[in-house]
């Protein structure tokens, strides 16, 4: 009688894999959750920056000197024609309803707390605005979920500067300023 020939992987044998990549996955998900949100943080400042820029454009050549107070009004291209101030992916990421951008949703106020004078009328602006510019602009990046899509929450205004904090700007003298 002939012993038969058992070729194959013991289930203690299978056991031990399947638990080597369990202790494995262990260590990288959180080292990639990180990364994720390491990223996300950077897209973050880079929009905030676009806008920044954005708005300085705006006022130098669409509403008199003034800001928009606006992501849509940001992402209207000038009625004599050219380019929106803004990509139609970061005016979709407006905050209340828009499409987040790497996790993050933006706003746009007139200066710090809201509030800002007059400059333009909105039927005056060179893309048909629905606001008229302020003499000041606040914009805020907040994360989507705090620690899961990112950790910092960021801000700007029309100095140019950009600020980051663990908690939701509300000014720009809240914060650390970005190096």
């Amino acid at each position: 009688m002939e012993i038969p020939d058992n070729k194959g992987f013991t289930l203690v044998e299978l056991l031990m894999v399947v638990g080597i990549i369990g202790v494995l996955a262990a260590i990288a998900v959180p080292g990639l959750l990180r990364a994720r949100m390491s990223g996300n943080e950077a897209s973050a400042i880079a929009s905030t920056r676009t806008i920044s820029s954005a708005e300085a454009t705006f006022a130098s050549t669409c509403g008199g000197g003034g800001y928009t107070i606006t992501l849509a009004d940001l992402a209207l291209a000038p009625t004599a024609g050219g380019q929106a101030f803004i990509p139609s992916d970061l005016a979709a990421a407006a905050a209340g309803g828009g499409t987040p951008k790497s996790g993050y949703e933006f706003t746009i106020t007139g200066g710090t707390g809201g509030t800002g004078d007059s400059v333009l009328a909105a039927a005056d602006t060179c893309n048909g605005s629905a606001n008229a510019s302020e003499s000041e602009f606040f914009a805020i990046a907040d994360p989507l979920a705090a620690g899961f899509t990112g950790s910092r929450f960021f801000a700007a205004d029309q100095s140019g500067q950009i600020r980051e904090d663990t908690a939701q700007l509300a000014d720009m003298t809240a914060g650390s300023p970005l190096q």
